[in-house]
């Protein structure tokens, strides 16, 4: 289903003031409207996508929804839930001689125990470690083919990433000198479990509308985020990731709310359909299976991660170096003391909220996972949370002189 009313708005997507006030007075409106109605004074909206989490802080969009609505991001970071384990691995493979190849989060993502001295790829580099980042993993095969070397590159990435990796498999892209360390997690099942964890206290409001990851979506279509209308009565719009894109698909799960409908929605339609890229989803299905997976901070989701399959071994590092794959009962969360991403991942709690933010913890020296890559929420607040601020407190000197 795509949006009626609100379609006609997607010609003028770029930032609008006179637009945006007028959408931001109908979000307005029909919160009260909500409240009125239901008795109901606070609610929450969770995003997942670490790109919608960006225009949401970047452009100050909570200082222009009501007070009582609360925007909060969900696990659209595929890099912030790496489980340190699999880093620990990668590090002692760049250490023993392999060829490393890593995104550039990645490669300063911090584990919790020390390799040889290396708590992350970077560290192991200045150790003597061949560890290179790359954009993607076409750069890992030509650089690879170049030298002969044993070599990994390490697959990170949701559903959008996939299908890259399996094409440069059924292609036959991949010099025989380069394994996959897939690492690739599904974001429904972890919907899902966000979904449940909010209700798990009644005094917290739980998430009352879902802002649906956009990139994601043009690989599995709107049809993946259905379960999430039908199973947990909530609306779910897909998003583009421009702020009046972000602000519409508020409205319409405002709109949704007021008439008590519950439905999966498409806003960002100039590039989601219904069903999405089903060559995309024949390539992922043909190279992976999908299995129980670790989420750093949240736990072993059934169903949510994919490996290759046995057919493809020849490119397999878990096979090839004996990667152990970690399993429920002797893994934990492995999140460092003291800090909060594991509930800033689950919309339980702002990064400002965690005790390291800004302080033991920065872009520049990450201690938290949230704060390594340019997805994580944490290191979105660090760099553009201040123009939230300033936001508000523009409103609020310009309210006090009106």
């Amino acid at each position: 289903m795509t949006l009626g009313f609100y379609s006609e708005l997607e010609k003028q997507l770029r930032f609008n003031r006179e637009l945006a006030k007028i959408v931001v007075e109908k979000i307005k409106g029909l919160f009260t409207e909500y409240t009125v109605k239901t008795g109901i004074e606070r609610l929450k909206i969770m995003d997942f996508c670490g790109t919608h989490e960006w225009s949401i802080t970047y452009y100050g969009l909570r200082s222009l929804v009501p007070s009582g609505m609360e925007l909060v991001a969900g696990p659209g970071c595929p890099v912030c839930v790496v489980p340190s384990h699999y880093i620990e691995e990668s590090i002692k493979l760049a250490l023993d001689g392999v060829v490393v190849y890593a995104y550039g989060d990645v490669y300063k993502l911090r584990a919790r125990r020390s390799v040889r001295g290396a708590y992350s790829l970077s560290e192991a580099r200045s150790l003597g470690g061949d560890v290179r980042i790359v954009q993607d993993i076409l750069s890992a095969t030509r650089d690879a083919a170049g030298h002969g070397k044993p070599s990994v590159f390490i697959g990170v990435g949701f559903e959008t990433a996939a299908p890259a990796y399996a094409w440069s498999i059924l292609r036959k892209h991949l010099p025989v000198n380069l394994k996959l360390l897939i690492l690739v997690k599904l974001t429904p099942p972890a919907m899902f479990y966000s979904l449940e964890v909010s209700r798990e206290k009644p005094t917290e409001p739980p998430i009352n509308g879902v802002i649906a990851p956009g990139h994601v979506s043009t690989i599995t279509g709107a049809k993946a985020w259905t379960p999430v209308s039908e199973n947990y009565g909530l609306p779910v719009v897909i998003s583009g990731f421009e702020p009046l894109d972000v602000l519409v698909s508020i409205l319409e799960i405002m709109k949704q709310l007021v008439e008590g409908k519950a439905e999966t929605v498409i806003e960002y339609k100039r590039s989601v359909s219904w069903h999405g890229d089903l060559r995309a989803q024949n390539a992922i299905n043909k190279v992976f299976e999908v299995v129980d997976d670790a989420w750093r901070g949240i736990g072993f989701l059934p169903k949510s991660g994919l490996r290759l399959r046995e057919e493809y071994r020849l490119y397999d590092a878990f096979y090839e170096y004996g990667v152990r794959e970690l399993k429920p009962v002797e893994w934990e969360k492995d999140m460092p003391p003291g800090c909060r991403c594991a509930e800033v991942v689950l919309g339980k709690a702002y990064p400002t909220q965690c005790p390291l933010f800004m302080k033991a913890c920065t872009p520049q020296k990450p201690v938290g996972p949230c704060m390594v890559s340019i997805e994580g929420t944490c290191a979105i607040w660090a760099r553009f949370g201040s123009r939230d601020l300033l936001l508000r407190i523009t409103n609020e000197v310009k309210t006090s002189k009106g």
